[in-house]
């Protein structure tokens, strides 16, 4: 196993890992509040060693990400009874928008009606691809 206790000093989310302000701890990683949400409950999930994106995570901080992602949204759900879904990505790379080179999951609570077309999720990344008349998700 990786040491979990591996810090950036320069990195953000290593800083707030140091602060200890989890919201909750699974094994090899932790959750925080989004700095700036996209939805009210929007949350992070990272690996307490540092490391680069998803493709630098050992097996254990996977595995662990799925399993607090799945408590979490067990949580939200909960005690939010307006949430009937969520998003659940990575941006890997600054190509596709990662801004803190840090691994880190985006847990989104999304609500009936929080937009005007949910259809595609994902595919919104890239103008004019959202929308689509067939096929699958």
């Amino acid at each position: 196993m990786e040491n979990i206790n591996e810090r950036d000093p320069d990195c953000l989310f290593c800083q707030w890992i140091r602060e200890g302000a989890a919201l909750e701890t699974q094994g090899t990683v932790v959750a925080f509040n989004d700095g700036n949400p996209v939805t009210d409950g929007h949350l992070l999930v990272m690996p307490m060693r540092h490391t680069i994106d998803c493709f630098s995570m050992t097996r254990e901080e996977i595995r662990d990400s799925l399993m607090i992602i799945r408590t979490l949204s067990e949580k939200i759900r909960e005690i939010d009874s307006s949430v009937t879904g969520f998003n659940i990505g990575m941006n890997v790379g600054e190509s596709a928008g990662q801004t803190v080179f840090h691994a880190h999951i985006h847990l989104i609570p999304r609500r009936n009606h929080d937009c005007n077309n949910p259809r595609g999720g994902v595919r919104g990344v890239i103008d004019g691809k959202r929308c689509y008349l067939s096929g699958t998700d």
